[in-house]
């Protein structure tokens, strides 16, 4: 998606400090760290042949009854163990991973598909927590809480000021279910201070954000492969079906994955019986198929999947299995390459052990994990930037591939395995838009979205559909009120500037409207008005898609 490179400059910054993190701690290492022959008879030759499990347990043990009883001063040795076991498990793959016992909650709330909270979306504009929606159904919708209000207080507390931030609101919010918050709000159409007692209760975290028509075709926004996941897609396809879709555009863009077991049912309603979904493998886990029981509900409509850089694991099963088996055109660019299998195994204390067991490999046989090796995270870190200054976004001939990873789908097109999928019609990044002004005018944008629709929110909801609703933002000369608007704070663009960017920063300050004073599809269908990925991939939709041409 065009817009994605703001994630990715992200992704940059994080790389550097990384690598910088890493370089700091080899220096430390090679400073800090003396030769200690032990005392304890056995241990000395033992890992020339390598330690039994036993035998490493005991040295474990050992270790950590002399830091106990010998070291110089007293230690937390709680604390030091949750340091020292994601060490440990760094030297292994880069997807193997240990959660903390504090961290597990945060960790598996998206995926489990709930949590327990009064159920509203909100932003932070001026030290204050602003109401962006209020979850239909939810505990705050029962009691009366709207769009635009502002919480000022929490159980009579103040709830204001630069100490309030996103984790803070999130702690103080959440709980458990059945307990009550009393929250003091300020309404613009109230001149007192409204207070309402809510009970917090079950709210859902919903995986299919978005769904609508575009012309006879039905668009679907995934973010991800949660418990609940396939319920909402099949929910979601068979809607758009009624609304008398033929075809469907499924976007995984920016879908970092999750369970396996939802892909394969997903994938399951468009294939037919015995056709190979995906098979794993690993060392201690034998091949395992997984295939299509024939009882799929779509497996005769036209499918278009969108994905990119970001797109991972279960996402790119999802594509290698609708691509292997020419049941659809994969358009986008090339993914992010993780084909390894973890299993999450829960530890007494409440933390977990997500460790990788096995590989994935897509119907042809490709695995589309990317190169690493045992211990080197830095280099796996840095290869979406590598991508990047290799010019993988913007070129697709910049992409090469060894004549080894050449693999085959079922009606014999070539496809490649070695790192992610490789889309069949591939889309370059775009920023023909961005400009020094633009940059600058990013997170003000939100914030100028967020103040025109505290404003004009009754007017903007009383349209009905997505067409009028854009032709009246369209005529409301927003740009030109943003402009003035973000003058003081960075001063004007230039005329270069504003003919270059103006067109999409217009469009995104509508989709952030849409987005506070409608829903999801609202803003994903203003989003998706202009983004290339998504036009190229309704392109393929409305010719017809077979043979599939690999182009």
């Amino acid at each position: 998606m065009k817009k994605y490179w703001i994630p990715f400059l992200s992704g940059l910054a994080i790389a550097a400090v990384l690598y910088v993190g890493i370089k700091l701690g080899e220096a430390r290492m090679a400073s800090e760290i003396h030769v200690y022959q032990s005392d304890r008879a056995g241990f000395e030759n033992k890992n020339r042949g390598g330690l039994t499990s036993s035998e490493a347990s005991a040295k474990l043990v050992y270790i950590f009854d002399l830091l106990r009883d010998r070291y110089v001063d007293t230690l937390d040795l709680k604390n030091l163990v949750e340091d020292a076991i994601p060490t440990i498990v760094e030297e292994l793959d880069p997807h193997s991973s240990y959660i903390s016992r504090e961290d597990m909650t945060a960790v598996t709330e998206q995926l489990e598909g709930s949590f327990s909270g009064v159920g509203i979306q909100f932003n932070i504009q001026q030290d204050t927590v602003m109401v962006i929606q209020v979850i239909s159904g939810g505990p705050s919708e029962k009691v009366g809480i709207l769009p635009g209000d502002r919480i000022v207080t929490v159980d009579d507390s103040l709830f204001v000021g630069k100490k309030i931030n996103n984790d803070v609101v999130l702690k103080t919010l959440r709980g458990e279910t059945g307990s009550v918050v009393k929250l003091g709000i300020r309404r613009n159409t109230a001149q007192d201070l409204l207070e309402f007692e809510v009970v917090r209760g079950e709210i859902p975290v919903n995986s299919v954000v978005a769904q609508y028509m575009e012309g006879d075709i039905g668009y679907i926004k995934i973010d991800n492969f949660g418990r609940n996941t396939y319920n909402e897609f099949f929910t979601a396809l068979v809607n758009l079906r009624a609304h008398g879709a033929k075809g469907y555009l499924l976007d995984f863009r920016g879908n970092g994955g999750g369970y396996l077991e939802i892909c394969i049912a997903m994938v399951n309603e468009f294939l037919s019986a015995n056709q190979l979904i995906v098979y794993t493998e690993g060392r201690s886990q034998p091949r395992h198929d997984n295939t299509a029981d024939g009882h799929g509900n779509f497996q005769q409509d036209p499918v278009v999947v969108l994905i990119d850089e970001w797109s991972a694991s279960a996402s790119e099963i999802f594509a290698g299995a609708m691509q292997d088996n020419d049941r659809a055109l994969i358009v986008g660019r090339r993914s992010f390459g993780k084909g390894l299998v973890q299993q999450q195994f829960d530890l007494y204390d409440g933390s977990a052990l997500r460790l990788t067991i096995a590989r994935y490999h897509t119907p042809s046989g490709r695995c589309i994990q990317k190169p690493y090796s045992m211990g080197e995270g830095e280099d796996y870190q840095m290869d979406l930037i590598n991508r990047y200054e290799r010019g993988e976004f913007y070129n697709q001939d910049s992409i090469h591939f060894a004549d080894s990873l050449v693999y085959k789908t079922l009606s014999g097109r070539t496809v490649y395995g070695g790192g992610g999928i490789m889309p069949d019609f591939f889309v370059p990044s775009d920023t023909t838009y961005v400009s020094p002004y633009y940059n600058k005018s990013i997170s003000l944008m939100y914030s100028f979205a967020f103040q025109y629709s505290d404003r004009h929110r009754d007017i903007v909801a009383s349209y009905k559909d997505f067409k009028s609703l854009q032709k009246y933002l369209e005529g409301q000369g927003l740009l030109n009120s943003f402009v003035n608007f973000a003058t003081p704070k960075i001063g004007r663009p230039t005329a270069n500037e504003l003919k270059r960017s103006g067109a999409e920063m217009e469009r995104l300050i509508i989709a952030y409207i849409m987005r506070q004073c409608k829903d999801e599809n609202y803003f994903y269908q203003e989003f998706n008005s202009s983004d290339k990925t998504y036009l190229k991939g309704l392109e393929q939709l409305t010719n017809p898609i077979t043979p599939i041409q690999n182009k």
